[in-house]
């Protein structure tokens, strides 16, 4: 049983919204609409297990070894529910094995395996998008198969993209430990050393030992300060206009908006081609791929190019009209359309954008490291030399 917000109208207009329980958005809504109510809306919550609602992602590495031993079996002709059956006995992961077993009683009362997974409220729509294609064209175990290549590429992919951000990120945070440790320690012991000797000191001495001072003083409010702007602005991200607005800074920078945007398109052209091939219509299969998108731009930008093609047009034209995707992947998704091939042109999009990306972000790394080694080596010094400054004066005298 998933639970589900739904949002509804009585016949004197009077708007509610509440959570109830149900099989599915569909059988929530009908339910609704059947006792006279105007829907607006039904969203998912995810399943109950024991009254608790499950809010963590599921682990992608453990959903795809799953999907592996299930194809194998399915392969080797064993019924679904008996794959399920075995599969659920040897999960070790508790997430996962209680969503198969509420997979499992769904399939047993008639459900299809797709609509049981979409049921759950937190496994990706393309995987039950892939499954709906395969239940309705006979052919699981190659949607499958398409399904988990898609899942290995994108995975070593992002695997490359973590591996790539490590050092910067640790040097970073080296840099902000220091310079905590060099305003709120070290700075207030020249203090006292100086106000004991009651020498005159440099301008920037003091100006330094006043910043270091304050920081003592003020950490712990600066501390609360950040960690609250810091919820602020995450539950901020989750609204629809602070998500576009940080999508937007984000793409608006110089190079890194460059490689996210790259790194989207390929994403979008992986996914959208393992759907078509998968056998699923061009409309829908642009739906799924453009909704699982985390940057707004690219979401908002295929959603309208969708409606376009649900129109008529082609889909290179109605991508080039929302003036987000690169020309270079417009065009080769135009031949592709033109050749009848566009699935094939959409993986060597995807391909020429990943490679293109890690090359970028290789270059980008390249660049940032040393310019964080040199800002923070002339940092450091600016504030050892102002706070030794005043020791070599005295050496002199």
């Amino acid at each position: 049983m998933a639970e589900f917000v739904v949002k509804i109208a009585d016949e004197r207009g009077n708007v509610q919204q509440h959570v109830e329980q149900g099989y599915s958005e569909a059988e929530v809504r009908d339910r609704f609409s059947a006792q006279g109510y105007h829907v607006y809306w039904v969203k998912s919550q995810g399943v109950m297990t024991g009254g608790l609602r499950r809010r963590r992602k599921l682990k992608q590495t453990t959903f795809l070894v799953y999907n592996q031993q299930f194809l194998t079996l399915i392969r080797a002709g064993m019924p679904i529910l008996q794959a399920l059956e075995l599969l659920i006995k040897r999960q070790k992961d508790k997430q996962l094995r209680q969503i198969l077993e509420n997979v499992r009683d769904r399939v047993k009362g008639g459900e299809f395996l797709s609509d049981a997974f979409a049921a759950q409220g937190i496994i990706a729509k393309i995987y039950t998008t892939t499954l709906m294609a395969g239940e309705k064209s006979g052919n699981m175990d190659e949607v499958l198969t398409r399904y988990i290549n898609f899942q290995r590429m994108a995975l070593s992919f992002r695997k490359k993209l973590f591996v790539s951000l490590i050092y910067p990120t640790l040097l970073v945070s080296v840099v902000m430990v220091m310079v905590t440790f060099l305003f709120t320690y070290v700075v207030p012991k020249f203090a006292d050393l100086f106000n004991s000797l009651d020498a005159k000191l440099p301008a920037i001495t003091v100006f330094m030992l006043a910043v270091g001072q304050n920081s003592q003083k003020y950490a712990p409010f600066v501390l609360v300060g950040l960690v609250v702007l810091g919820f602020a602005a995450w539950r901020w991200k989750d609204t629809e206009r602070g998500a576009d607005r940080i999508d937007r800074a984000i793409l608006s920078l110089p190079l890194l908006g460059e490689i996210r945007l790259k790194h989207q398109v390929a994403s979008f052209s992986r996914m959208l081609a393992t759907l078509l091939q998968g056998g699923l219509p061009l409309v829908p299969a642009l739906e799924t791929a453009g909704s699982s998108m985390s940057s707004r731009r690219i979401l908002k930008g295929v959603m309208r190019a969708g409606i376009r093609v649900r129109e008529g047009q082609g889909l290179a034209g109605s991508l080039e009209e929302q003036e987000v995707f690169p020309e270079l992947a417009v065009e080769m998704i135009e031949v592709g359309e033109s050749t009848g091939k566009l699935a094939e042109m959409l993986n060597s999009v995807a391909e020429f954008y990943e490679e293109d990306v890690q090359t970028a972000l290789g270059a980008a790394m390249a660049l940032i490291e040393p310019m964080i080694l040199i800002i923070m080596a002339i940092f450091v010094g600016g504030v050892l030399i102002s706070l030794y400054l005043p020791i070599f004066t005295l050496g002199v005298h």
